[in-house]
């Protein structure tokens, strides 16, 4: 029985078709790990920021509703400072199983 030999790759290209730009860029300078990682980096940046945010529009409000109680709904101020404590909640929350996990990995040895 003779085996065939592969000399290159067979078979048809599909093109593909973009119906979100997020789904790929163009852009051929930037390298897919960099591009990755970039955006890995960034998207934590960001949704820690949000979370600052979050907390800096809570104390805000708060500090106004003591100073100025007519200059604010007391609803707004609940709901500012439950926004943010929920966002750092669960901040805290990604946080210890990042730890967990990255000790689990170094214990593997």
């Amino acid at each position: 029985m003779t085996i065939p030999q592969m000399t290159g790759a067979m078979g048809d290209v599909v093109g593909m078709k973009r119906t979100d730009p997020r789904h790929f860029t163009d852009d051929a300078s930037v390298t897919e790990a960099q591009g990755a990682e970039g955006s890995f980096g960034q998207l934590l940046l960001s949704a820690l920021g949000d979370v600052n945010g979050s907390q800096l529009k809570g104390m805000e409000l708060t500090q106004r509703m003591i100073t100025a109680p007519d200059s604010v709904d007391v609803h707004d101020v609940t709901l500012a400072l439950t926004e943010a404590t929920t966002s750092l909640s669960m901040t805290k929350a990604i946080v210890d199983k990042a730890l967990a996990a990255y000790r689990e990995i170094i214990n593997v040895r």
